[in-house]
């Protein structure tokens, strides 16, 4: 099995378009590397391949992944996507795919029904994208020689669905992780969670792979730095900082932060907070980077 990062940052990306935070000022400058929106690929075979999270930056992640290449005129080695959430970040890049190119477009019922209640989805033609809808638990090929299982992490809704009040730890369709099986590997991927519940986590202790939200490093790190007026935990994610004691015996070989938003310190090479996550035994993801469980 492989799997290729086409992005690693939280929405907005690095740098933000609107933010001059210090991140976004380095990236700029070209002391940072820049990030694009969180997805990942995943191939048996290398010539067959389901991307997760369909992100606004679809079409330059693609073109920057040979493997995602046309092999010829209209033809794709892209098979399949699949959706977390119904999160912006998530699903505006299935507007980037509606030149009428067969996949197959994988979610849970609940998210299908967020994603129907927008007209626009129709451009993504049904009768060459079909809709399949995933039950929890239920494992299912996602492309040749991959097994998916979806499984329900705690989360809440979309910020274009919120109203007055916010569960921020909603366990069902709305948030999911997503277990990849293939030749005999398997890896875990959670790009979006607000709490390690028991029962998360036993399912991935003894992991080969987990690649898992690294929104923030710290829960309030955006009001510190007056980026804006949530905490992590407000806008359904764990902090980093906290991941890095919940992880703590678990016996996870490989973790892999992701989905990390711009206002992260962690992701700069030479601060303390990539100290503490590497020291810890973590890698911050990368655009590009690739990974053989």
């Amino acid at each position: 099995m492989k799997i290729i990062v086409l992005g690693a940052a939280a929405g907005g990306g690095l740098p933000q378009w609107n933010c001059g935070c210090p991140n976004c000022v380095a990236a700029r400058l070209g002391r940072l590397p820049s990030l694009s929106q969180s997805s990942i690929a995943v191939s048996a075979n290398g010539e067959d391949w389901a991307i997760l999270n369909a992100s606004p930056d679809i079409r330059a992640q693609m073109q920057a992944t040979p493997a995602l290449h046309p092999t010829g005129p209209r033809v794709s080695p892209l098979k399949a996507v699949l959706v977390t959430n119904g999160d912006i970040d998530h699903v505006a890049g299935l507007f980037t795919l509606r030149e009428r190119q067969p996949f197959t477009l994988f979610a849970t019922a609940g998210i299908h029904e967020v994603l129907a209640a927008n007209p626009m989805m129709t451009a993504v033609a049904p009768d060459v994208v079909p809709r399949a809808p995933v039950a929890l638990g239920v494992p299912f090929e996602i492309v040749a020689g991959v097994e998916a299982e979806l499984f329900a992490v705690p989360g809440k809704v979309p910020l274009y669905q919120e109203g007055e009040v916010v569960d921020t730890q909603l366990e069902g369709e709305n948030t999911v992780g997503v277990r990849l099986s293939a030749n005999g590997k398997t890896a875990f991927y959670i790009p979006g969670c607000a709490a390690l519940t028991p029962a998360l986590a036993e399912r991935i202790r003894g992991a080969a792979l987990v690649m898992y939200d690294g929104t923030l490093f710290e829960d309030d790190e955006m009001i510190r730095m007056g980026l804006g007026v949530k905490t992590g935990a407000r806008m359904g994610h764990m902090s980093m900082t906290a991941s890095l004691s919940a992880f703590e015996g678990l016996g996870v070989a490989r973790r892999v932060f992701v989905h990390m938003n711009n206002s992260n310190p962690a992701l700069d090479p030479d601060s303390e907070a990539r100290r503490v996550v590497e020291a810890a035994g973590w890698t911050v993801a990368q655009d590009g980077m690739e990974i053989t469980p």
